[in-house]
């Protein structure tokens, strides 16, 4: 801060001490920036106070000692201020960008997370971004109006479920499973992506804490988008099953979830069709088959074989449903891990990984510290989706106006990359962070984000660390890594990476931008949602 000398140097005019006193050691200067300087200083000056008090007749005459007693006090507590203030003017973190390398195209050395393993009963899965497989844009700029679009129609595709989910109409022992989480990129989506095996075949899934049904593409495909793997061929595996129609769990599927389930042409398999409210869809026949998590095998379980398939997929087979209805993975695996997973996001596109956790076991994570929990709130039983009460929002030391928040039922999903908010919560977040973050200079918007900064030619920025509080008190800071969404390489164009929603009534979503470098544990059971700050990686 530009403006912290010129605001620590004036109390010097208060704090002089009389001409007279033997004190020595005073010319250390209030308008250092150096904290321990400011601190030395007031240990200092409280001895000093200390030994006056003990030993008067030692230090000053009788006459002057009130004076002297009254001016250290006085140094003591304007010290005390300071320091306080220096504190909250230091509420910043340093964000280095040439360490970014933003300029710099990568190509991953290892496309498709491929690592798992168990651990403690845990199934560990890795996790990677969906980028870092293939790119096929022209241009930088292009790449990110894609992603933008495609998160706008991932919002819309929220929306459009939530508005209409309510039409739709013993103890356990859990052992733990790990996954590799990757992000998905270079699969032209910002959606991060595992690993698993599905009737002995490995397929890459989106993991989507919005969804319910996990499905992939199959064969006979009358209509698929192109994907990395090999199409999953039912005919070649011995554990599939097709779900019979108008069996009990046709039949549930449809009730349970609102997924259309129907019974095709030759009156034997029960089909389904489901659509995402923004163009995506997938259909085809549900089917019972084993899957692999991590050497954690699960029979019979259901899932979608897709014969016809379009939409935000990318290059990927297709999704692992992470919501919390009866027809998700995590519902379909409650006797092995409880009903409780947790993710850590890779904070980069490209060579970083996350992990999935399934499973409860806390000693796997690596954490930097304790896991705070909020409840979650309960929506219809029919929607996927994970519901928390946001009560505040910091930036700084300056906490919003706690008016802004009367209603702050939020969804937080791994599937949107950026945070969405009601128009007058962005707008008093946004005028905050604009008045802490001053010294830098404007640049155009870009699409939705139209808080925007030119950082060329600077080495290093000072960020105003950004907090969300939840119910119960919980603070959860976001990563550095997780403030800015960079749009040009050259850093000339970096925006703000939240955005206003259109209505005051429309949910507010986390995005997985403002989750990077956070252990994030969904315990569906107790109904509960954890944060923890951890250095995100395979673990």
């Amino acid at each position: 801060m530009h403006s912290g000398g010129s605001r620590l140097s004036q109390p010097l005019l208060l704090c002089s001490l009389p001409k007279s006193t033997p004190l020595k050691n005073l010319s250390l200067s209030l308008s250092s920036r150096d904290s321990t300087s400011l601190s030395s200083l007031f240990s200092y000056l409280c001895q000093q106070l200390i030994s006056l008090l003990h030993h008067p007749d030692e230090l000053l005459p009788l006459s002057s000692m009130e004076e002297h007693m009254f001016s250290l006090l006085r140094c003591c507590l304007l010290l005390v201020f300071i320091v306080a203030g220096y504190g909250r003017m230091e509420e910043k973190r340093v964000i280095s960008l040439q360490k970014l390398e933003l300029g710099q195209q990568r190509i991953s050395q290892r496309c498709l997370p491929q690592k798992s393993r168990r651990e403690k009963g845990a199934t560990i899965l890795e996790v990677k971004h969906h980028s870092s497989c293939f790119m096929t844009f022209s241009t930088a700029e292009d790449k990110h109006m894609n992603f933008i679009d495609a998160d706008n129609a991932r919002v819309s595709s929220i929306h459009f479920r939530v508005k209409n989910s309510g039409s739709r109409s013993t103890q356990m022992n859990p052992s733990e499973a790990q996954i590799p989480l990757t992000t998905g990129a270079k699969l032209q989506t910002l959606n991060y992506i595992v690993s698993i095996k599905l009737g002995g075949n490995e397929v890459t899934v989106i993991a989507d804490t919005g969804s319910d049904l996990t499905w992939v593409q199959c064969q006979p495909c009358s209509s698929c988008y192109n994907q990395q793997d090999p199409i999953f061929n039912p005919a070649a595996s011995q554990s599939y099953e097709p779900v019979l129609c108008n069996s009990p769990t046709c039949t549930s599927v449809q009730i349970a979830t609102g997924i259309s389930s129907f019974c095709g042409n030759d009156q034997s398999n029960c089909n389904y069709s489901l659509s995402y409210g923004d163009g995506s869809y997938t259909s085809g026949v549900l089917g019972w088959e084993q899957i692999d998590l991590a050497g954690t095998i699960i029979d019979g379980f259901v899932f979608g074989c897709g014969l016809s398939n379009h939409g935000l997929f990318g290059g990927a087979s297709g999704l692992m449903g992470l919501g919390r209805t009866y027809l998700s993975l995590i519902s379909q695996t409650m006797l092995q891990f409880g009903g409780i997973f947790s993710y850590c996001l890779p904070p980069t596109e490209y060579d970083s990984s996350g992990s999935l956790v399934l499973g409860g076991d806390p000693s796997i994570f690596k954490n930097t510290t304790p896991v705070s929990y909020t409840r979650m709130i309960m929506d219809s039983p029919e929607s996927p989706f994970y519901f928390l009460n946001l009560t505040g929002i910091s930036i700084g030391s300056v906490a919003l106006d706690a008016s802004e928040f009367y209603n702050g039922k939020v969804i937080i999903d791994s599937g949107t990359v950026i945070t969405r908010l009601a128009p007058s919560m962005y707008k008093a977040l946004r005028a905050e962070f604009l008045r802490q973050f001053s010294e830098y200079p404007a640049a155009p918007r870009f699409s939705i984000l139209d808080t925007c900064f030119n950082l060329t030619g600077f080495r290093e920025v000072s960020i105003p660390i950004m907090k969300f509080v939840f119910e119960g008190g919980v603070e959860v800071d976001v990563d550095v890594n997780g403030v800015f969404y960079y749009v040009k390489e050259d850093a000339s164009q970096v925006c703000l990476a939240l955005a206003s929603l259109t209505y005051e009534n429309e949910i507010g979503i986390i995005g997985n931008y403002q989750q990077k470098n956070l252990r994030v544990v969904y315990d569906t059971l107790g109904s509960r949602l954890g944060f923890a700050e951890e250095t995100c990686g395979w673990i």
